[in-house]
C-alpha cells in the first residue's frame, strides 16, 4: 500500500514507518519541517502543518492509507495561548478537517493514534481541555466512516522506545533523574502505576488497525501494567543506581499533575485489546534497557 504517515518524524510515527516499510509498504511522511534525520532519509516527504496549513484534497490524492499520529499534546502549546483554545483548534477542529480531505481524496482505510485517557478516565472529557479535544477529534472521525472510507483508533497509554536520531525528552530526563545525575532531586517513585506499550508495539498495532481494524471502532491498547515505583527502579537498576525508592503521594518532579491526566497517584488498570490488531507484547523491561542506553552511554 501507499501509506501517509502523519507525524512520521516522531518517536512512534518514525518507528511505524520503519516497521511498515519493512512490509514493503510505501511510506511518504508528513510533518511541519523536513526531517534532518539520516534514518528517515529514504522516505518521501511533505512539509505541512495539519493545524494551519491549507492541505487541500489534491495534495492528499494518491494514498491509498493514512496513519494519523500527530494529535496536539501539552508539548505543543505555544507560549502565551489558551490550553482550552489551542487544544480545540489543534484536536477538536483540525483533525476531523485533515480526515475529511482524506476521505475527499479517495483515502480508503485510515488508522488515528489516539490516547487512552477517553477510555479509562472518561469524568476527565468534560473537566479537562486536553481530554474534550481528543474525545471528540477522535468521536468525529470514527463517525465518517463509511462503505468507501474506513477509520479506527487506537489509543495508548504512556509509550517508551527509542529511534535513531529521535530524542523524547521525557524519556531522557527520566534517564539522568534515575542515574541521579539531575541536580537537588533524589529519585522517589509516586504512588499508582499505569500501563506501558512500546513504540515497536505500538507501530504493530497500528498496522493491524489499518489492515484489520473494524470501521468505526476505538482500540484499547496496551502491553504491560507497572507501578510507578517498580518502573523507575528499572531505570535506576538500567542505570546502576539499582535502589528501593520511597513512595510519595506528592506531586512527582518529572511525572507533574499536568500530565497526569488520571489524576495522581491513579492506577490506571484494563484489559488490553489485542485482536486483530495483533501486537507483540512483553516489551517493557528490554525497552526501559534500550533507552537507558540510548541517553546514559557507557
Amino acid at each position: 500500500m501507499n501509506i501517509l504517515i502523519v507525524g512520521g518524524t516522531g518517536l512512534t510515527g518514525a518507528t511505524t514507518a520503519r516497521h511498515l516499510s519493512a512490509k514493503g509498504h510505501q511510506i511518504t511522511l508528513m510533518s511541519r519541517s523536513a526531517p534532518s534525520n539520516p534514518a528517515l532519509a529514504e522516505f518521501a516527504h511533505i512539509c505541512a502543518d495539519y493545524i494551519d496549513s491549507k492541505i487541500d484534497v489534491e495534495s492528499l490524492r494518491g494514498f491509498d492509507a493514512l496513519i494519523f499520529a500527530a494529535g496536539a499534546d501539552i508539548r505543543m502549546l505555544p507560549e502565551g495561548e489558551d490550553p482550552a483554545a489551542f487544544f480545540h483548534r489543534a484536536n477538536t477542529e483540525a483533525i476531523p478537517r485533515f480526515f475529511n480531505c482524506a476521505k475527499q481524496a479517495g483515502i480508503k482505510r485510515a488508522a488515528y493514534l489516539g490516547t487512552y485517557y477517553p477510555q479509562v478516565a472518561p469524568e476527565k472529557i468534560e473537566s479537562d481541555s486536553y481530554v474534550q479535544s481528543r474525545y471528540h477529534a477522535d468521536k468525529a472521525i470514527r463517525e465518517m466512516s463509511d462503505d468507501d472510507f474506513s477509520v479506527c483508533t487506537v489509543n495508548p497509554p504512556f509509550i517508551i522506545g527509542t529511534f535513531p536520531g529521535v530524542v523524547d525528552a521525557h524519556l531522557a530526563a527520566m534517564t539522568q533523574y534515575a542515574a541521579g545525575l539531575i541536580e537537588g532531586l533524589t529519585p522517589i517513585a509516586p504512588d499508582g502505576g499505569v500501563f506501558h506499550i512500546t513504540a515497536q508495539s505500538l507501530a504493530e498495532a497500528l498496522e493491524g488497525a489499518l489492515l484489520h481494524g473494524v470501521a468505526g471502532k476505538a482500540y484499547l491498547v496496551g502491553d504491560e501494567y507497572w507501578s510507578w515505583q517498580e518502573y523507575i527502579e528499572a531505570f535506576c537498576r538500567e542505570a546502576g543506581n539499582a535502589q528501593t525508592l520511597a513512595v510519595s503521594r506528592d506531586e512527582h518532579p518529572l511525572l507533574p499533575d499536568m500530565i497526569m491526566y488520571a489524576g495522581r497517584n491513579a492506577e490506571v488498570r484494563y484489559t488490553p485489546e489485542n485482536a486483530p490488531l495483533d501486537y507483540s507484547t512483553g516489551n517493557i523491561a528490554a525497552a526501559i534497557e534500550a533507552v537507558v542506553e540510548t541517553y546514559l552511554p557507557r
